[in-house]
């Protein structure tokens, strides 16, 4: 029999969006579509009281009860989570950063296999969220539409003919949809291509942010590309003028590759090596400096230099080492250079 999903069992499982598999998966880590929504009549959540905010959640709840796809999963109210509890919810991408933020009248849906992740009170009064591997933005979008007409049907939707979907950002007004792809590009930053390639997506109506998406930096050479118009334009073109640049950026990326593996393979293979020398033996080693290095290890496993036998492992430990996966590990606040050397100890069993 199944076992019904809770937070603990999110710290031992590999979520969908990790698991390397789908058409491009060893540059396309993952792909992303999210809807804002908002309930008619509401004061949108940074307006609202909070005594509104807790009607919006019970609301939405309620709902999410009624929603055949939904059907088992966790809800964890925001104000029964630890600082700790939410911040490793930011770092498995199923929360937000602002959402972790007070006031606390919030909950999260997260189903099975975290597939889907439903924010309830962040900017908008629902962020539904649905995460795949590897290039499939179709599929991500066909479960989420899934899954907003059932929620439509019990919910209000702040809606006009004219504008759309109404939103508490301008930017989200439309179809309040935003699709992204998380691309693995060592070889374009090694080859200066990057700036290039980032100024021919901006002039194509796309973004790019870092690995935790809005205000955060590229680490790891993993970039989130993303649409920027939500208004005059429908979702499966969206969809589609994304899914054309993400092929291209991925056919850069190969093209990359070979050239370095042709021109310069015993510098890249010694880069390779080094990093995962250093994985396997660091007594501790800082978060910073294991994301470049699992880049670098991850790159070669792409291009057959490092047997592995998990293709998702690599993948998994960019989400491992970080700081509040370590502690959750351990059960307990650790200081920095505990968090160090624990990381460095996870870092040497998986390899």
């Amino acid at each position: 029999m199944k076992q019904p999903l809770t937070f603990d069992s999110l710290l031992h499982q590999t979520g969908e969006w990790l698991r390397s598999t789908g058409p491009h998966h060893t540059i396309v880590l993952s792909s992303r579509i999210r809807l804002a929504r908002n309930l008619n009549g509401q004061p949108f959540p940074h307006w609202a009281s909070s005594a509104q905010r807790t009607k919006i959640v019970r609301k939405v709840v309620a709902a999410v009860g009624k929603s055949s796809f939904l059907k088992g999963s966790l809800i964890l109210p925001m104000k029964k989570l630890s600082a700790l509890d939410k911040q490793f919810l930011v770092e498995r991408h199923l929360i937000s950063r602002d959402f972790a933020q007070p006031p606390d009248e919030k909950a999260v849906v997260i189903s099975d296999r975290e597939i889907v992740s439903i924010m309830i009170n962040e900017e908008d009064h629902l962020r539904l969220q649905v995460m795949q591997s590897g290039l499939r933005l179709d599929e991500a979008w066909a479960i989420l539409q899934r899954i907003d007409q059932e929620l439509e049907k019990q919910l209000d939707y702040a809606f006009r003919d004219d504008w759309g979907y109404l939103t508490a950002c301008p930017t989200n007004v439309g179809t309040g949809m935003r699709a992204s792809c998380m691309l693995h590009l060592p070889c374009l930053v090694m080859t200066r291509q990057m700036e290039r390639v980032l100024n021919a997506i901006s002039k194509l109506g796309m973004t790019a942010r870092g690995f935790y998406g809005e205000g955060t930096e590229a680490s790891g050479n993993f970039y989130q590309l993303s649409n920027q118009v939500t208004l005059g334009i429908s979702e499966t073109d969206t969809i589609n003028q994304l899914d054309r640049i993400i092929q291209k950026v991925v056919e850069q990326e190969e093209a990359a590759r070979k050239v370095l593996l042709k021109n310069h393979r015993e510098i890249l293979e010694d880069k390779i090596w080094r990093a995962y020398g250093t994985l396997r033996s660091a007594a501790q080693i800082s978060s910073g400096e294991a994301v470049k290095l699992l880049s670098l290890v991850r790159l070669g496993t792409d291009i057959g230099r490092i047997p592995v036998k998990d293709p998702a492992l690599m993948n998994r430990l960019f989400v491992q080492i970080q700081p509040a996966y370590l502690q959750k590990l351990e059960g307990k606040i650790l200081s920095p250079d505990e968090r160090d050397k624990r990381r460095a100890q996870l870092l040497r069993e998986a390899f």
